[in-house]
């Protein structure tokens, strides 16, 4: 018998198939999703659904919208689609939203996203998990699947997609660009063409040098994962065989979008937070713009220089929309290459935000390094993972070592300096991990301070 507890996340559905994720879990999800948006008031009639090109996906999705069908709501199946292009279709139609995605995890995975009308997101507090619990009863009991009473209706998005992301950000000016897009198999494959290509609008300035654009789930090239710098390689060498201006790595959902410059070398997502920050207080002086903790400082930094009001939050993209919601923010940002936009629903698109880079770079004539090093004041460490028996304890050990530091505990245990320097230490929800994260205005300085609460951690 499955165990839901094992597979519904925080903020999505997530596990391997067909032993965690099968056909019947997914149709007790599709009853228990309808049921649940009808008790919440959030029912609108209808829900949209997409899947992105793993093999397991159309049969999870059929048994899906077998399930919502069941409980007399109709369904649009938008078929083939990123993350977000499933918000926007959540967004444009008013309707709640499922994608069917693992987004960067291994081949053997598949997932859902859910969400209410207008891309609003569906997490543990907000309703997955009275979704859990109802799917868990039906299958507990073996609940026999009711015949469909909602209707179905296939309805094809990409261009209607693409071309809404045109009126966001105007490329039809720039000075002609070589951009190298590794798809990573995923589906960037299927929405680059679209909104950077000309399959179905006009063409833009843009040379795109495609790079495993083929869908294909078993990512028989790299996983699509550019958070990893090895799946970033192929991608650096691409950029310098073909004197591109630029790189952009999408992951397996296309969702989040990581940015080289000419020379192969990776631009933090923290940059490019600060560079789309600007760019969004220049359309929206004094705007709100959010960022999680583990951006770098130079972020708030260059928000506040620009006249914009930075709001700090957790990680995580419910924490980051609840702030959107909340403060009417025009853009967020997280180091993970989420980016949140106000004219997306207040949904994270890795599209835009590399629409936004793109336009930057073609706005001016210099390379990208020397755009990109405007926004770059510090040393970062990245994310560093370390296994550990106790984490409250070993939090507890570094919380009293830094006792005479300025100390917050927004989320998990952050550390400031008097020099600039931090140090943010937060226990993983699902896994006897302490994650580690570093910054200082020097790399000795960093180095001193991350081995310093590495020596802590480890013991």
């Amino acid at each position: 018998m499955s165990d839901l507890s094992q597979i519904v996340k925080a903020y999505d559905v997530r596990g391997t198939v067909p032993d965690q994720l099968n056909e019947p879990v997914a149709g007790a999800l599709g009853r228990a999703f309808a049921q649940t948006l009808r008790a919440l008031g959030e029912d609108q009639g209808t829900v949209v659904v997409a899947h992105d090109m793993r093999d397991s996906g159309p049969s999870l999705v059929k048994a899906f919208t077998d399930g919502v069908r069941a409980e007399g709501i109709n369904v649009i199946n938008a078929g083939l689609g990123s993350t977000d292009l499933l918000y926007y279709a959540s967004g444009i139609l008013g309707l709640p939203g499922a994608m069917f995605t693992a987004s960067h995890n291994p081949a053997q995975y598949n997932g859902i996203k859910l969400c209410f009308a207008g891309a609003k997101p569906v997490g543990q507090a907000s309703g997955l998990a009275a979704i859990r619990e109802r799917a868990q009863e039906l299958l507990d009991t073996r609940a026999e699947m009711p015949a469909p009473a909602g209707d179905i209706e296939t309805r094809e998005m990409l261009a209607d997609y693409a071309a809404h992301l045109r009126t966001l950000v105007d490329l039809s000016g720039i000075r002609p660009l070589k951009v190298v897009v590794d798809a990573g198999n995923g589906m960037g494959g299927y929405t680059v063409p679209a909104v950077l290509g000309d399959a179905v609008l006009p063409a833009l300035p843009l040379e795109i040098v495609p790079l495993y654009f083929e869908l294909d789930g078993s990512f028989p090239n790299h996983e699509a994962n550019p958070l990893e710098p090895a799946n970033l390689v192929d991608l650096q060498a691409a950029v310098r065989a073909h004197g591109a201006d630029l790189g952009l790595a999408f992951d397996g959902d296309a969702d989040r979008c990581f940015v080289v410059d000419a020379d192969g070398a990776p631009v933090s997502p923290s940059a490019v937070t600060a560079l789309v920050a600007t760019r969004e207080l220049a359309k929206h002086p004094g705007a709100t713009i959010i960022h999680n903790l583990i951006t770098s400082a130079a972020v708030p930094e260059i928000v506040r220089e620009h006249g914009g009001t930075p709001v700090r939050t957790r990680v995580g993209h419910s924490f980051i929309k609840a702030e959107m919601a909340t403060t009417g923010a025009v853009f967020g940002g997280e180091h993970s290459a989420h980016y949140y936009f106000r004219d997306f629903w207040g949904a994270d698109t890795g599209m835009l935000a590399a629409m936004h880079v793109l336009a930057a770079l073609g706005e001016q004539d210099g390379p990208l390094s020397v755009l990109g090093a405007q926004f770059e004041r510090y040393t970062a460490s990245g994310e560093i993972n370390s296994v550990v028996a106790d984490q409250t304890a070993k939090l507890a050990q570094v919380r009293a070592h830094f006792s005479g530091e300025q100390q917050d505990e927004l989320d998990g245990l952050t550390v400031a300096f008097d020099d600039g320097s931090w140090v943010n230490l937060r226990a993983s929800n699902t896994e006897p991990l302490l994650r580690l994260n570093v910054e200082a205005p020097t790399p000795e300085r960093m180095s001193e301070l991350r081995d310093e609460v590495l020596k802590l951690v480890r013991g």
